[in-house]
Parts: structure tokens; C-alpha cells; sequence
């Protein structure tokens, strides 16, 4: 069984559902406290979705700074398998465990809605449960969801193939608009080069139970039982 270490930080909002979806597939998760400094033996790690620190300085610019982050990038050094959700990818950017930054949506107001996205790497530890190009329609939610970075940055990501996820429309009669934050490249995730680092903006954790309406989501949590852990 894997064990699967949710880190809470002050704003988090996202945690239960993540943590319920990777109890969903049969992993033991738990939380950890951003102020540990060890993830007690974790196979997987998620950064989940929220507010943390209040958005107040920069969306994880202080998160990032947090003792747990310390314990996170040890793990994601041995090739551990780390997905940071939304607020999850903005750390990730902030801590450099991935490139470019997230910035304010270029319609400078909050967007909560499905959106259609296509999977370009289905040989992560989180997308192994697709195909490539599948096309999933996942939700958004956020304020700062807009990626960016430089030229050579950018070109780096496309030429090594490490966009993960790509926003698209779903047919001309689509009521989901493409690329709801103005992010370059349509990106909605990347990976780091090992791809066991992966961020995305969409929330998987929101449609992982048909339940809900929505069940694209949940191939990230099943391509757990994929990943070759630790």
C-alpha cells in the first residue's frame, strides 16, 4: 500500500478532497503539518489546492519558506513522485522545484468553472492512467492561475515535452472557453525534466467520484498504483 503525505499549510482548503481521492484508491493517506520537517516515510506527496498563507505576499511565496517544503524537495531529489494542485503548482514555482511562476489571470478576476484539457505526458507517476492527447474536462478554480516564463524557459518546456496538461476547447459549441487565465502556450501543467515532479492548475480531487459529476480527475490517483516509488 502506498502512503500518500497531504501537506496542510495556514489556508489550505483543498486537503480533504485530496486526501479522500487518494484514499479512494486504495493508498494510506495521512497529514503533514507544514511546520514537520520529515514526511514519515511518504511514496507520494501532494500539495493540495487553497490559500495558503493567504495568498497575502505572493500565492506560495511564503509557503515555500515552510520547513515541510525542506522534506519535500529531499524527496522530490530521490525521484520521489510530488503533485502540487493549484495553489500546490504555485509552490512548487516558488520553491523552483519547477519553472516559472504563476501570475493574476488576464481577466484580472477569480475563474471557478470546468474547463477542457488535453494530457501531453501520460508517462508521469500522475498521468499514467490516460492516454496521450485525452482530452478531460477537470475544474478550475483561482485567482493567480496564469503560467509564465521567459522565452528560453518556454521553449525548453516544448522541446523536452514536459507540458503536462494543455488547455483546449472541446468543440466549437463548447461552453468552456480555452485557456480560462491567459497562461502561455495554453499550459495548464508542467513537469520538472525526471517528471516525477508535476503541477497543474485544474483540480483533479474535484472530479475523481462520478458523484460528483465529474469523473476525469480520477486517473491521477489511480496511476498511483503505476508509480515506481522509492
Amino acid at each position: 500500500m502506498l502512503d500518500v503525505a497531504v501537506v496542510r499549510f495556514p489556508g489550505s482548503n483543498c486537503d480533504f478532497d485530496a486526501l479522500r481521492a487518494a484514499e479512494r484508491v486504495g493508498a494510506n493517506g495521512y497529514f503533514v503539518w507544514h511546520r514537520e520537517n520529515h514526511l514519515r516515510g511518504a511514496d507520494v506527496v501532494l500539495l493540495p489546492g487553497g490559500f495558503s498563507y493567504g495568498d497575502y505576499l505572493r500565492s506560495g511565496a511564503i509557503a515555500r519558506f515552510s520547513p515541510v517544503m525542506q522534506a519535500g524537495r529531499r524527496h522530490a531529489e530521490a525521484g520521489g513522485p510530488v503533485l502540487g494542485i493549484c495553489n500546490g503548482f504555485q509552490i512548487l514555482c516558488e520553491a523552483h522545484l519547477l519553472p516559472g511562476a504563476l501570475m493574476r489571470n488576464a481577466g484580472l478576476t477569480f475563474v471557478s468553472k470546468p474547463v477542457d484539457v488535453i494530457v501531453e505526458r501520460a508517462d508521469t507517476p500522475f498521468t499514467s492512467a490516460y492516454e496521450a492527447n485525452e482530452r478531460l474536462r477537470l475544474p478550475v478554480a483561482h485567482g493567480d492561475g496564469r503560467f509564465v516564463a521567459t522565452d528560453d524557459t518556454l521553449r525548453e518546456l516544448e522541446a523536452e515535452s514536459r507540458v503536462v496538461l494543455r488547455y483546449v476547447a472541446a468543440s466549437e459549441a463548447s461552453p468552456y472557453q480555452p485557456n480560462p487565465n491567459g497562461s502561455a502556450n495554453h499550459i495548464a501543467g508542467i513537469c520538472n525534466p525526471a517528471g516525477n515532479v508535476v503541477g497543474i492548475m485544474p483540480h483533479p480531487e474535484r472530479a475523481a467520484d462520478p458523484l460528483l459529476g465529474l469523473g476525469d480527475g480520477a486517473g491521477f490517483f489511480t496511476s498511483f498504483s503505476k508509480a515506481t516509488v522509492r
